[in-house]
């Protein structure tokens, strides 16, 4: 008889979370396709922008960073309300008002115009990726986490591949259209779709499991249960003092920090890697973009069902940070040889970008209710930092010294630092 349960159960337990994976994640990933392109097209930008509107490298690299500082003031803020109101209408709010914002850089002339436009699109982005992160622990328990949390931070290699060829192709047959230069047409054109995207979300998006219509009963009461016995062993604070004295969300702040310090430098800067290789036009810049990114897609595909195969955390964390950060290094010491500097690219992309997915299995496996909340927007506010530091240092170092190989030897160095922190964390408070 109580086989017989147990295999009910179990049926019942595999059908409510595919549906739920069915239903939920193409759309999360859609969203995120739409935030990440928004947010790094402007890399691609650069290659026409800089010229036509006369900005030094340190103009890009400090535009191309202060979009981080107006996510970084208002990130947590943002995950509370979205805590409180619900995923559906804030996560709306959050991408409809960053899409308008992001075709508004089209009319871009002055300096002032880029840095107050890519701050403010910062602020308007606030908030949409720890919501999301946070709305993954309202549908998954923590061992199934690190698959639809992989699975949702593919959009970042999906808009690098798709990204990469579309906004060289806009780039390059957009150009003198109607007046307009190519980056004018690509910030419009890549704009749309996130606004409409936006309304969709009202839609397609429920803010609870009692609300899937689309699950039975059984089911329902099953992904309930299963998310309140994982929530049991999480952690709460007492309050703010208590919130903000926990040295181990400053701990794992630090170590997310080093890890977007070389997401970013990849994300910002492998067309220029591209290029300097001696890849001359647009649309052949992005088709070898697309690879490392490919790449990504099946390690962190791999790298995500082995975690949660072995519950183990850490060191499918350091593994990767470490690979990166070789690969990203060999890639700078290569540059002039193409087949080499792609091959030590699509590694090092492999390795941050697997890292920056699997990292969130460390926060999300210990933290529960506004605690998680705030503490996941928190991390993630801080640690982003590292996009406004990470492309404002290698822009300046390159200004001043006419290479960016020591921008990317800063960027390795930081990485190997995380990998080493990840170790102080212990591993029974992630490992689950």
């Amino acid at each position: 008889m109580d086989t017989i349960l147990s295999s009910d159960t179990d049926t019942i337990r595999k059908s409510a979370y595919r549906k739920i994976a069915f239903r939920l994640m193409p759309f999360l990933m859609l969203c995120y396709f739409c935030a990440y392109l928004d947010r790094v097209n402007v890399g691609f930008a650069k290659l026409q922008m800089m010229s036509d509107l006369q900005f030094s490298e340190a103009v890009y690299g400090l535009g191309a960073g202060i979009f981080f500082l107006g996510y970084f003031l208002f990130e947590v803020p943002s995950n509370i309300v979205l805590h409180k109101v619900g995923a559906r209408r804030w996560i709306a709010r959050i991408m409809i008002t960053w899409g308008i914002l992001s075709g508004c850089f089209a009319f871009v002339e002055t300096e002032w115009q880029f840095y107050t436009l890519r701050f403010l699109l910062g602020v308007a982005e606030a908030g949409l990726a720890p919501g999301l992160l946070l709305y993954l622990t309202y549908w998954f328990p923590s061992y199934r986490r690190a698959r639809m949390t992989v699975l949702w931070f593919i959009a970042i290699p999906i808009s690098g591949m798709i990204g990469g060829p579309l906004s060289g192709l806009i780039m390059d047959q957009m150009n003198n259209v109607q007046g307009w230069h190519g980056w004018q047409w690509m910030f419009v054109l890549e704009a749309l779709p996130t606004v409409i995207v936006g309304f969709f979300v009202l839609a397609v998006l429920k803010d609870s499991v009692q609300d899937a219509h689309w699950l039975t009963s059984a089911e329902k009461n099953l992904v309930q249960r299963e998310i309140a016995q994982d929530n049991e062993q999480k952690e709460g604070h007492n309050g703010i003092k208590d919130f903000i004295r926990d040295k181990r969300l400053w701990l794992l702040a630090c170590i997310y920090f080093c890890v977007v310090m070389g997401q970013y430098a990849i994300t910002f800067w492998l067309p220029t890697l591209v290029r300097n290789s001696g890849i001359s036009d647009n649309w052949h810049i992005g088709l070898l973009t697309s690879l490392p990114y490919m790449c990504a897609i099946v390690v962190m595909l791999l790298a995500g069902r082995s975690g949660d195969h072995f519950r183990e955390r850490r060191w499918h964390l350091v593994i990767p940070m470490c690979a990166g950060a070789a690969a990203l290094t060999l890639a700078t010491l290569f540059a002039s040889n193409l087949t080499l500097s792609l091959i030590f690219l699509c590694i090092a992309a492999s390795g941050v970008l697997a890292a920056s997915s699997l990292f969130w299995m460390l926060p999300t496996n210990f933290l529960g209710g506004v605690s998680a909340a705030a503490g996941i927007a928190g991390i993630n506010s801080f640690a982003n930092l590292a996009g406004f530091c990470s492309p404002f240092l290698i822009g300046w170092i390159t200004t001043n010294t006419g290479s960016n190989a020591i921008g990317m030897f800063l960027i390795t160095a930081v990485l190997l630092i995380g990998a080493t922190l990840v170790l102080r964390v212990p591993a029974k408070l992630v490992n689950r």
